[in-house]
C-alpha cells in the first residue's frame, strides 16, 4: 500500500487517488463528490488542487485531486461504516506524523545565531529559486495556452473532422479520462441542434431509409453516423464548429490541470 499521506508543496497532502483505493470506492465516484463540494465551499482552492496521473496499462493521463488535512476531513465526513472509520482513524495519523515530520524539518529554534543566518540565507536563495522556477513554469503555461487558442481560432472546415474529434478528446481527457469522450460527443451534438434546430437522429435514419432504397449494402449504411449528415450540410458542418471551439473554451482545453 503506498503512503496514506504525502508532503507536497511543503504541506500534508493525500489525493483522491489513494483515497478511492483505501475506502474501496470508485474513482469517479470520489471526484464526483469532490466536484459536489465545491458549489458549497467557498475557500474550496485552498482545501483541493486539480492534478493529474499516468495510468500504468493504457498510460494516458486521468483526473486527480489532492487535499489538505481540512479537504480530506470535510470529504471523508460522508464516508460511513466500520472500515470507513478506520481508515479515517489511520488518514488522521499519518497526517499528524507528516505534518510533525514538516515541522522537525523547518524548526530551526536550536541553531546558534550564525547558523540560523546562514540558515536564513539558504532560505531566502532556495526560495528565490523556487519563484524564478514557477515564473518560468506559469510563462511556459500561458504560451502553451495562447498557442492553443490561436490554433482554436485558426480552425476552418477544410479537415475540421480531425481537428474536431481532437479537440473532444482533449476535452473528454480533461474531464477525467477517455472514457468520457461518448458523453462529451453527445453535448456537442446536443449543442448543434439547438442552435441549427435539428434533429440529427431523424436526419440519420432518413439517409439510412433512403440508402437502403438505393440498394447500398447493410455494412455501409450501418457504418454512416451523425458527422457524415453534418458533413453534407455546409451549415451545419459551420456551426457544429463553432460549437467545438465554444466548448473548448468553456472547459478550458489549454488550462493547466
Amino acid at each position: 500500500m503506498k503512503s496514506l499521506v504525502i508532503m507536497k508543496d511543503r504541506q500534508a497532502v493525500t489525493s483522491s487517488l489513494q483515497l478511492s483505493e483505501n475506502f474501496e470506492k470508485n474513482h469517479q465516484h470520489v471526484l464526483r463528490d469532490l466536484d459536489g463540494l465545491k458549489e458549497g465551499v467557498q475557500n474550496w482552492t485552498d482545501l483541493f488542487w486539480e492534478d493529474s496521473y499516468i495510468h500504468p496499462q493504457n498510460k494516458q493521463p486521468y483526473r486527480m485531486i489532492y487535499m489538505n488535512r481540512d479537504g480530506f476531513t470535510l470529504l471523508a465526513m460522508g464516508f460511513t461504516g466500520k472500515k470507513a472509520l478506520q481508515f479515517k482513524m489511520k488518514y488522521i495519523n499519518a497526517f499528524n506524523e507528516m505534518e510533525k515530520e514538516i515541522k522537525q524539518q523547518l524548526d530551526t529554534s536550536n541553531l546558534s545565531p550564525e547558523l540560523q543566518m546562514f540558515n536564513q540565507m539558504f532560505k531566502s536563495l532556495a526560495n528565490q529559486e523556487i519563484e524564478t522556477k514557477e515564473l518560468k513554469v506559469q510563462s511556459e503555461r500561458i504560451e502553451n495556452k495562447v498557442d492553443g487558442i490561436k490554433d482554436l481560432l485558426s480552425m476552418d472546415t477544410k479537415d475540421w473532422r480531425k481537428e474536431v474529434n481532437g479537440i473532444l478528446r482533449k476535452i473528454a481527457m480533461k474531464q477525467g479520462g477517455f472514457e468520457q469522450f461518448s458523453e462529451i460527443g453527445n453535448e456537442s451534438y446536443q449543442s448543434l441542434e439547438n442552435k441549427a434546430r435539428c434533429n440529427l437522429d431523424i436526419r440519420l435514419e432518413n439517409r439510412r431509409k433512403n440508402m437502403i432504397a438505393q440498394g447500398v449494402g447493410k455494412s455501409t449504411v450501418k457504418r454512416l453516423n451523425k458527422l457524415d449528415i453534418i458533413s453534407d450540410d455546409h451549415r451545419l458542418k459551420e456551426i457544429y464548429v463553432s460549437v467545438v471551439k465554444n466548448m473548448a473554451i468553456k472547459y478550458g482545453v489549454w488550462e493547466e490541470k
